[in-house]
């Protein structure tokens, strides 16, 4: 992978993105107003990832759309939610002020962020993902974004990310020091509608959940293991969750007490 900058750039934009370069250990390239599409040929690489004023994005060879920080849904969840809606991830989780979570299946940080926002100040919010650029990109969005809701980019500043992979963390992690451990893997089936995630499934880190996975979450959850799948999914069954399902949902939220 190269880094280079927008378009419009100014020094600020490409000390930052050498900087950048430097961290996750590739190579920064002078824009010089070529596309990226150019970049990718002329570099015999794969990867682009462009430093903007207002955002990063992650360009891949042969994907028509850049990946890139965004909330995705948690937006309209969120408000949603504090208009007495009911929010069925918080539902399944039972998370409340003061409780401490751990997303292994971090992604664009959605679930977290909602997370991050009912558990509060005096709560606790970790995500792990396994896709170093990814995590490098969540991790500066959570820092970064700005949003009308105070109350939300208060919640995205307080999420910690840690990159590696969830059954490595999780080993390392002492005995109920999570209320909630919870898992939304890239669905085995797809589904159509999931525009804002859909860039992601190429870049996901194939972690499936298993067996042994889902004894290390157990130990390291206080009050229980969530997990996020398919309404056709074979896993709920295969791991003893008990479902909590919803009539015309894509999705289903399983729950198995620790």
């Amino acid at each position: 992978m190269i880094v280079t900058t927008a378009g419009r750039t100014n020094e600020a934009m490409i000390q930052t993105a050498k900087h950048i370069a430097q961290d996750l250990g590739c190579t920064y390239i002078q824009r010089n107003k070529k596309s990226v599409h150019t970049l990718l040929k002329e570099f015999d690489t794969q990867e682009v990832l462009v430093i903007g004023k207002n955002r990063y994005e992650w360009h891949r060879m042969n994907e028509t759309e850049p990946i890139f920080f965004h909330p995705n849904t948690a937006g309209f969840r969120v408000k949603r939610w504090l208009q007495g809606e009911i929010e069925p991830f918080l539902k399944a989780t039972e998370l409340k002020e003061g409780m401490s979570f751990l997303d292994c299946t971090l992604g664009l940080a959605s679930d977290s962020i909602i997370a991050s926002l009912v558990t509060g100040e005096k709560g606790k919010v970790y995500g792990i993902e396994g896709n170093k650029v990814l995590a490098y990109l969540v991790k500066n969005g959570l820092a970064a974004w700005e949003s009308d809701q105070d109350s939300l980019e208060s919640a995205m500043r307080r999420i910690k990310v840690i990159q590696g992979k969830h059954q490595e963390v999780l080993s390392n992690l002492p005995d109920k020091s999570f209320d909630v451990v919870y898992f939304d893997p890239m669905f085995e089936i797809g589904i159509e509608e999931s525009n804002g995630i859909a860039p992601l499934r190429n870049i996901a880190v194939s972690d499936a959940l298993n067996e042994q996975t889902l004894q290390e979450a157990k130990r390291v959850a206080r009050n229980r293991v969530v997990l996020k799948d398919h309404w056709q999914s074979e896993k709920f069954a295969q791991y003893g969750f008990t479902v909590l399902k919803r009539k015309t949902a894509k999705f289903h939220f399983g729950y198995t007490e620790s």
